[in-house]
């Protein structure tokens, strides 16, 4: 699947779920799907709970996500001292 293909599986609508990104056809926002992977859910697991979704639902919120921070700048943030 290339990489359009799979962000057309992603969607936002201000009318669902006030505009987050979300896979398209459900109320399930990328956001959620990746906190559901950062605290150790595994897609298989992502898969089994929520049956309308497919591996690929979940590659692309995972690609979503990398392209928003391509153009993101970051400044480290320094301790202040006392």
């Amino acid at each position: 699947m290339t990489d359009n293909e799979l962000l057309d599986r992603v969607a936002t609508d201000p009318k669902i779920m006030v505009g987050k990104p979300v896979i398209k056809g459900t109320r399930l926002t990328v956001e959620y799907i990746l906190n559901l992977l950062a605290h150790g859910a595994t897609i298989a697991e992502i898969l089994e709970e929520y049956k309308g979704l497919v591996k690929d639902d979940i590659l692309a919120c995972l690609l979503f996500a990398s392209r928003s921070l391509e153009s993101a700048s970051f400044m480290p943030l320094e301790k202040e001292m006392a």
